[in-house]
């Protein structure tokens, strides 16, 4: 089982650059990261062609974080600057060949916001697709993220279905999904055609993979008896030092 480090939360004390040096440090196969706006291209570039490793995926903008914002494409009204954060994020992943954008929908609600959420995706996907580029779309769970517009995997394959455009997937984040529907093994089972990236941590805590009421031990042989062989996303809280968190990368 390859692992990509998700570097929104591990060692997000240093800068990205030195992130990426720590995750091929520590083994990791591929690197992920949520923002990379506020870091040169060019240095991003320089550590993962020092390091050999992969980017796998980035996020667009969250919005006006002063107004807790977290995602602009389902937000009626404000298409413009969705579409501006879509064309930043293809800038980065063009510069970097990084395969694949999570389009953040944000808080809204509605079938006015599904509809403006389906129409910035096709403008993403139709971007994208000049650029052997995948969109992604995630739930996200309802209590660290109440009132984003998409919380199910249920209402992401109809937005998926809506758009209907080949490179339009899923991020399955393992504890997203447990939270808000359980079954893990069956969704997986059920949803692969249309997943695009899979992410994890422990449930509840968002902690290191080795506890809680997820047994990952098991998770991954699901994965990986599915015959999915890209690199799963460490996307979780490490409680303190993140090299100090690995101990699970030999135990799983």
């Amino acid at each position: 089982m390859k692992l990509s480090a998700n570097l929104g939360f591990l060692w997000a004390d240093r800068s990205l650059p030195d992130a990426i040096r720590a995750a091929k440090a520590a083994n990791f196969d591929a690197v992920e990261c949520h923002w990379p706006y506020e870091f040169d291209i060019k240095d991003i570039s320089n550590a993962l062609a020092e390091t050999g490793l992969p980017m796998l995926g980035l996020n667009t903008s969250r919005g006006d974080t002063s107004k807790d914002e977290n995602g602009l494409s389902a937000l009626v009204g404000r298409e413009a600057d969705a579409r501006a954060a879509i064309d930043e994020a293809m800038a980065y992943a063009t510069a970097l060949n990084v395969p694949n954008i999570h389009v953040m929908a944000g808080f809204a609600s509605g079938q006015r916001a599904h509809e403006c959420f389906v129409e910035n995706l096709a403008y993403a996907c139709k971007n994208a697709a000049q650029h052997d580029i995948t969109i992604l779309i995630e739930p996200l769970n309802k209590y660290d993220a109440p009132n984003y517009f998409l919380s199910t995997t249920g209402q992401a394959r109809t937005v998926i279905e809506d758009v209907d455009l080949s490179n339009l997937k899923l991020m399955f984040d393992c504890y997203h999904v447990q939270l808000m529907e359980g079954d893990i093994g069956h969704r997986l089972k059920t949803l692969l055609p249309i997943i695009g990236h899979i992410q994890f941590a422990s449930v509840p805590d968002r902690g290191t993979p080795d506890h809680g009421e997820l047994n990952y031990a098991h998770v991954f042989r699901v994965i990986r008896d599915l015959g999915y062989t890209v690199p799963l996303g460490a996307e979780y809280k490490p409680n303190g030092d993140t090299d100090a968190s690995l101990e699970w990368m030999k135990t799983l």
